[in-house]
């Protein structure tokens, strides 16, 4: 018998035998294979009826509105001309802007924004300001700039507040980016028209198609994790990291969209057996195997070659010590660990280790060798920090515990080269003296035979 190390795959092997196999019955979620049609979902707009801070009278007041970018003038819900309780905001002069990422939608969702406009209802208005409508724009990332135009108001007086002229108004676009960034814009540019008597905004929707779940993207490439405060980028993730370093600063928030169970690319574990005898082979062996996790925010610090910061440590290095100590020490794993077990009601594990005997037998002129699929979960989603308004995106990818890893006992035939191997001849040492001589013997019957001594 002779071994040694095999290729991962062998496809030209074709006699399997199966110790495990077990496939999942039940997944995590809702199947989301790449290219499955995904129904339209609701995103999340945050104050998106301008009703927060609260406000006091009916304004107008200039105020930064919570979770928006951006200084505007806001009118309350009965000064607007409104019985929905959404306010008004008006986008003052020309340039000026109003603000905000549409937080968990990912580039390539096909998003679609609701809203409504009116000209202005200040008292400041005099007819030429509003008579013929008022100009904005509306454009987010990956989609074109929309010039609109808000319906006419005529008949104004100076010293009279409008009744407001409400439009309901859509804009589609396709992120070309994670959490776009949605933006309205004044383009009021008369030098006489009075900074409140500008195009007016409220009640603000949006719902998307996401793109399909992309399950072939390789564990080792999960793609850059980012970090945003409030509306903007931050250019590192230093800071978002460092937010979450306590035990319960921040929460982590899993995508169930995005997030799912797979079977890992098989690979062989320990050797390949060569049996070149001419009977079958029956032995015992020991298998050992482990599991890593892997995670976006090291891979987005390696692919920018730096070294990884002390607050953004995952249990993720490999090294089973090492991650044993961040599993103690990095509040980002409890994190992580009791979302997703709040979710899916089952505990996560970053890495995982198994050993098993087995009996092989390999009839002659085959091969045996052991091949595992591991079974894996991929985790997509969020580190917020309610704090600041620090969001730390990051993919996690680990061993499963939902269903059994699959352990493939497989044979087949040899190999040209193990054929070789098979057909070599054995390790020899020189006959130097009659080593071309037939065998002979000169004594037949010459040796006398003893006669026997005992009765």
């Amino acid at each position: 018998m002779r071994h040694r190390p095999r290729p991962p795959l062998a496809a030209t092997l074709t006699t399997l035998t199966t110790l495990t196999a077990l496939t999942a019955t039940a997944l995590l979620l809702p199947p989301l294979a790449a290219g499955a049609a995904v129904g339209e979902q609701p995103v999340e707009v945050l104050n998106g009826d301008f009703a927060s801070p609260a406000i006091r009278g009916d304004g107008p007041t200039t105020v930064g509105l919570d979770h928006w970018t951006g200084a505007n003038q806001r009118y309350s819900a009965a000064a607007s001309g409104r019985g929905d309780g959404a306010h008004g905001v008006a986008l003052q002069k020309d340039g000026n802007t109003l603000q905000q990422r549409l937080r968990g939608v990912r580039a390539g969702a096909r998003v679609t924004v609701s809203y409504e406009d009116s000209p202005a209802v200040s008292k400041e208005c005099v007819a030429a300001d509003v008579e013929n409508g008022q100009p904005y724009t509306v454009e987010a990332t990956g989609g074109s700039v929309r010039a609109v135009t808000t319906a006419p108001d005529p008949g104004r007086v100076k010293g009279t507040p409008g009744t407001g002229r409400w439009t309901g108004r859509g804009y589609e676009f396709t992120a070309a980016e994670n959490e776009p960034l949605l933006t309205f814009t004044s383009k009021v540019t008369a030098a006489r028209t009075h900074v409140t008597c500008t195009p007016m905004i409220t009640r603000i929707r949006a719902v998307e198609v996401p793109p399909a779940v992309d399950q072939s993207v390789d564990r080792t490439a999960l793609g850059t994790a980012e970090a945003y405060k409030g509306n903007e980028r931050e250019k590192t993730l230093h800071n978002a990291a460092a937010a979450c370093n306590g035990e319960n600063a921040c929460t982590f928030r899993p995508d169930r969209r995005t997030s799912f169970r797979y079977y890992g690319r098989a690979r062989v574990i320990g050797e390949a057996f060569v049996n070149c005898t001419r009977n079958p082979l029956e032995h015992t062996r020991v298998l050992r195997y482990a599991e890593r996790g892997h995670d976006s925010i090291a891979q987005t610090y390696a692919a920018a070659n730096l070294p990884l910061e002390e607050v953004a440590r995952l249990p993720t290095s490999g090294d089973r010590a090492e991650d044993v100590k961040r599993l103690k020490e990095r509040p980002m794993a409890a994190q992580f660990a009791a979302a997703y077990e709040r979710t899916w009601q089952r505990p996560w594990q970053w890495f995982s280790s198994d050993q098993r005997e087995i009996v092989e037998r390999i009839q002659p002129g085959e091969v045996g060798w052991v091949e595992i699929q591991p079974s894996r979960e991929r985790v997509e989603g969020w580190f917020v920090s309610a704090k600041d308004d620090y969001r730390l995106h990051s993919v996690v990818d680990g061993p499963s515990r939902a269903v059994p890893d699959r352990l493939l006992q497989r044979t087949g035939p040899m190999s040209e080269a193990e054929k070789q191997r098979c057909a070599a001849a054995r390790p020899m040492t020189a006959t130097p003296v009659g080593a071309d001589t037939p065998a002979g013997s000169a004594d037949k019957g010459l040796l006398e035979i003893p006669p026997p001594t005992a009765p």
